[in-house]
């Protein structure tokens, strides 16, 4: 984690057990309520000193009175000035995505704990932004104000739009926002960048994006989290290489890894349960149909039960992507989630002409990578199938993983060689 330079303004200090301890000399930056010995009087979203039960100073942080994670670390050493430190944290995550980021005009500029910016979501998609704040210390307001006022300076947005969460609203205890636009108040006056002239209130919040090549709508205040799948675009395009014939995209949403394949392939059916994203998929193959050479047919229904009638039928695929939401999003139901990803696999694979290509993915963080390779394996030992890994992947390089930190290493995507 960066260091700073010393000094104190935090007043308030939290006395964590050896437990915390650990985790932390292990690399991770959270420590949970159950392993805070002592935190008396602290304003909720304070910015606190963090020691251990003999005193020793561990590093700054920034605390919630109701979050089972109590303490996410900001640094190791003391820091006297939070909005001077969050600029320069804000000018850095810009700056490594100058490095690491090409070919597309959307992507992700801030990856919370992964660019020592906990609780702070902002994604880019052309001349727009789109904010998620997930802590108490992130909503404060000259917090709020600071985190504004630094992405207007540096990316010059045509408009910021803030995209609300209530379930952690909720859990963290802030009161009820919608989402919405930034009012041009909130950026201390400042024009940011809008080309028309207009006033917050009347800017759009739509716009339209380039991925490898290829186009997509985007509506600010639709769609899933900040609005589309950006952790997905390398994905996208190193899927493309392989695929061919009769292709089918399974969970499709607004038709990512449909409009990567439609130039290679001779037919391409995407599937997912969501009308509204089928709708914008239809619209953003419109944006691409000079460059797609066929049409692609999309069909609304449940996956389970599409996939069961096709490989009941016989239906026969060259290349199939798999992409589903979250089926674990807690422990409590990972052997669900797994008896799911089993049934999808295995399902596509018995579906998969011999020399096809499986696209599968998993943005589960509590599936591991390791278990997630078992599964893949115990599907295609029941299908009769072996399997070449032509590729081992994961999230986009604009969403970093931080060492130490494994929550930042969510989205596991393994393109397989299929023969009989």
């Amino acid at each position: 984690m960066p260091k700073r330079s010393s000094g104190l303004s935090d007043s308030s200090t939290v006395t964590i057990s050896r437990a915390g301890l650990l985790r932390l000399r292990g690399g991770h930056v959270w420590v949970y309520r159950s392993d805070v010995v002592s935190a008396e009087e602290i304003k909720p979203g304070s910015l606190v000193s963090v020691q251990d039960e003999r005193g020793k100073f561990l590093g700054s942080a920034l605390y919630s009175s109701s979050s089972q994670i109590a303490v996410r670390m900001l640094s190791r050493e003391k820091v006297d000035d939070l909005q001077a430190l969050l600029r320069e944290r804000i000018q850095a995550a810009v700056a490594y995505r100058k490095q690491v980021v090409s070919d597309t005009d959307a992507y992700r500029v801030i990856f919370s704990e992964a660019d020592f910016l906990p609780g702070l979501i902002v994604d880019r998609y052309n001349n727009l932004l789109s904010m998620q704040i997930l802590t108490q210390a992130m909503d404060a307001d000259p917090i709020r104000q600071t985190v504004i006022s630094e992405l207007a300076q540096q990316l010059q947005p045509a408009a910021i739009i803030e995209r609300v969460d209530p379930r952690i609203r909720e859990l963290e205890q802030l009161p009820a926002r919608t989402s919405g636009l930034i009012s041009s108040e909130k950026i201390s006056g400042e024009q940011i960048g809008d080309p028309t002239g207009e006033p917050a209130s009347e800017r759009k919040t739509s716009t339209i994006f380039t991925m490898n090549g290829v186009r997509f709508h985007y509506e600010a205040l639709e769609g899933q989290k900040t609005g589309a799948f950006l952790d997905q675009r390398e994905n996208y395009a190193a899927a493309a290489k392989y695929m061919r014939g009769e292709a089918l995209d399974v969970f499709c949403y607004q038709g990512g890894f449909a409009l990567h394949m439609a130039p290679h392939c001779s037919q391409v059916t995407g599937v997912d349960s969501s009308r509204p994203a089928l709708e914008i998929a239809e619209q953003n193959a419109a944006l691409n149909r000079q460059d797609n050479g066929h049409e692609i047919e999309w069909i609304e229904g449940n996956a389970f039960d599409l996939l069961r009638d096709y490989s009941d039928s016989g239906r026969q695929f060259d290349s199939i992507v798999l992409d589903p939401p979250a089926f674990a999003k807690s422990k409590q139901n990972l052997q669900t989630a797994m008896r799911g990803y089993k049934e999808l696999n295995l399902r596509a694979l018995k579906m998969l002409r011999p020399g096809g290509t499986l696209v599968t993915c998993s943005c589960s963080f509590h599936v591991t990578p390791e278990a997630f390779l078992e599964v893949i394996a115990q599907a295609a030992r029941d299908a009769h199938k072996s399997l070449r890994i032509l590729e081992n992947r994961a999230q986009a390089k604009d969403h970093p993983i931080l060492l130490g930190v494994p929550e930042t290493y969510y989205l596991k995507c393994l393109i397989f060689n299929v023969s009989s």
